[in-house]
């Protein structure tokens, strides 16, 4: 590519402050260093991380920043030492990586790598501690090594999935974060056998995808629990067959599910960070076989607190981060269960909008309307 080796400039929608609309700029694209890869951004979407973050209550804030991380495009260049991309491969970015080489990343049970893994308060590359992004010489902070609310970006070659060139990148760049979160955290995780029951604790993008997963994996009874009702009947197009409302009942979430179930459901899998939430999801399995998962991530004081008997009665709880994918091996093939029809991905996306209009999926988000809000780079 005739970019390659030199700065771009471009615009970005750069986040000045916390909780101010952020504001598209030109901005100055440092070519890719070693290990790295400069991509061109088509099509992105807005995660809920990107808001938490963005509004900055509960961590350090870091700004100015160019926030986004769901996002689909094109390799543009690469920097020195990568072998795996090419210019023109089609790429999605992922907030967490894979290095092919630390204990994480070659033990099959783990995709937490140690080099790579999610950090959300490093604004800089990891090879030079310096930033890609620049107005007039000063810099603009990258957001969890993605950083794709830019036309384009320059990433750490290990957070660069190769996907397959024929897959619509309009549809399949929602798969890099929340919706192969949940879908891996049922199909990876708590594995429902074909016709058992399985709980879903929160129906916001996460959830539904993990609804989507117990579909696929032959779940003859998904029940969604939500306290917001207006969320229910979409979540039928996502397999849920009942819903529970914890407001609508005067015992816990975990007796109502017990009842319902016979003693409890096969599995859970919990999306909402509610400690309450996953203390029900654990609770709510049933005793000899039940499967809870957490997925969501809980308060900084959170302390998940139940009776150890629940436990020695052969409950099982465990955690996932990434739905157990790992970002470069795992995503070409959740994008091939796409492009074979196993997988919906067009359902999650309610809401489309030019990249000057950025500021309406975060107002979206904020109303909670809808699932999934596409931001087109190029119109």
């Amino acid at each position: 590519m005739a970019t390659a080796g030199k700065v771009i400039k471009c615009r970005a929608a750069v986040a000045w402050e916390a909780s101010k609309p952020l504001s598209i700029e030109e901005v100055e694209v440092a070519p890719p260093q070693a290990m790295e890869v400069h991509v061109k951004i088509l099509f992105t979407s807005l995660c809920h991380t990107d808001v938490y973050f963005w509004e900055a209550k509960g961590q350090t804030p870091v700004f100015p920043r160019i926030f986004g991380h769901e996002a689909g495009g094109i390799v543009e260049s690469v920097g020195e030492g990568v072998t795996d991309l090419a210019p023109g491969d089609h790429v999605l970015p992922v907030f967490t990586g894979e290095c092919k080489e630390c204990a994480h990343c070659k033990s099959a049970e783990s995709n937490m790598c140690d080099l790579l893994r999610i950090n959300t308060d490093r604004g800089v590359m990891i090879g030079d501690g310096k930033s890609r992004f620049s107005i007039n010489g000063k810099p603009i902070y990258h957001f969890v090594g993605t950083s794709t609310f830019s036309e384009y970006s320059v990433m750490h070659v290990g957070c660069v999935a190769k996907i397959n060139p024929e897959a619509p990148l309009d549809k399949v760049c929602v798969l890099s974060c929340g919706i192969s979160t949940g879908l891996g955290a049922s199909i990876n995780v708590a594995k429902p056998p074909k016709g058992s029951t399985v709980a879903i604790f929160g129906l916001g993008a996460v959830g539904l995808a993990a609804a989507e997963g117990a579909r696929i994996a032959g779940a003859s009874r998904i029940i969604g629990i939500d306290l917001n009702p207006n969320r229910f009947e979409e979540a039928k197009k996502f397999g849920c067959t009942e819903f529970v409302n914890p407001k609508d009942h005067n015992k816990p979430a975990q007796e109502v599910l017990a009842e319902m179930t016979n003693g409890g459901v096969d599995r859970s899998v919990e999306c909402t960070g509610n400690i309450h939430a996953m203390i029900q999801a654990f609770e709510c399995v049933h005793d000899g076989w039940g499967v809870a998962v957490l997925v969501g991530v809980p308060h900084k004081d959170a302390e998940f607190k139940t009776h150890p008997m629940n436990f020695l009665n052969e409950r099982t709880l465990k955690g996932t981060f990434f739905g157990n994918y790992k970002p470069r091996t795992d995503l070409p093939n959740v994008v091939e269960l796409y492009m074979k029809k196993e997988l919906e991905v067009e359902k999650f996306i309610t809401h489309s909008v030019p990249f000057a209009e950025i500021n309406k999926a975060f107002d979206l988000m904020a109303k909670g309307e809808g699932i999934r809000c596409i931001i087109r780079m190029e119109n």
